[in-house]
């Protein structure tokens, strides 16, 4: 007879399984923006700190390239996790609720899906202006500190995109972060106070800690 899919299979196939593979590549990204934006923030202590973060990432080539490789995976099961969640509710509800329950329907939640497309877009676009420097007017390797003063100065609204961009990502991290602490078990289904405080806390921290760099730039504190 044909043979049964495995345990791993048959739990994907599941809407836990699912949600369960999304919450966990979501937490991922999670620990990378928090990463990523104290990284950042280096650039407050002067140009040598942020340019010698960025040589020390250099250090350990291997070390980088796992990181991006986990990133990139966890990156694609998200999106495929949410696409499948996505197409599993339309099927059993074809035709939307007439009314919405406000505990668990919030401005975060109803624009999460959208959110996460603008994100993905915007993913694309930082990599090709910060990281290869493909659509940056002025780029040098390993000068992550003049990239972003050079970038956000001399295209001012790109630094007003990032900026808006920002609250997009908090959002999607709030419900996110929010989803995932339920999914993974650590709060129970009904509204839990404490627990949505930590995603709020976590969103508005990741939200000022990365608006904080193109804002100052704007503003001619860093230069």
């Amino acid at each position: 007879g044909a043979k049964r899919p495995g345990r791993l299979a048959r739990f994907w196939h599941t809407t836990v399984g699912k949600k369960a593979v999304m919450a966990v590549s979501g937490l991922i990204w999670v620990g990378f923006l928090v990463t990523h934006m104290s990284g950042n923030l280096l650039a407050f202590a002067g140009r040598e700190s942020l340019n010698d973060y960025a040589r020390l990432l250099r250090t350990i080539p291997e070390l980088l390239w796992v990181a991006r490789a986990v990133l990139a995976g966890a990156l694609i099961m998200h999106v495929v996790s949410a696409l499948a969640l996505t197409r599993a509710s339309r099927a059993a509800r074809p035709v939307g609720y007439s009314t919405r329950d406000p505990q668990v329907s919030t401005f975060a939640s109803r624009t999460i899906r959208w959110g996460g497309i603008l994100i993905l877009l915007f993913l694309v676009y930082h990599i090709l202006h910060m990281t290869l420097g493909t659509v940056h007017p002025r780029f040098t390797e390993l000068m992550p500190y003049d990239n972003v003063v050079y970038g956000f100065t001399m295209q001012p609204a790109i630094a007003v995109l990032y900026t808006l961009m920002m609250m997009v990502i908090g959002l999607h991290l709030y419900h996110g972060t929010w989803a995932s602490i339920r999914t993974i078990g650590a709060a129970r289904p009904q509204m839990h106070p404490l627990k949505r405080r930590i995603a709020l806390g976590l969103a508005v921290m990741v939200w000022l800690g990365f608006t904080a760099v193109p804002v100052a730039v704007l503003l001619g504190v860093l230069r």
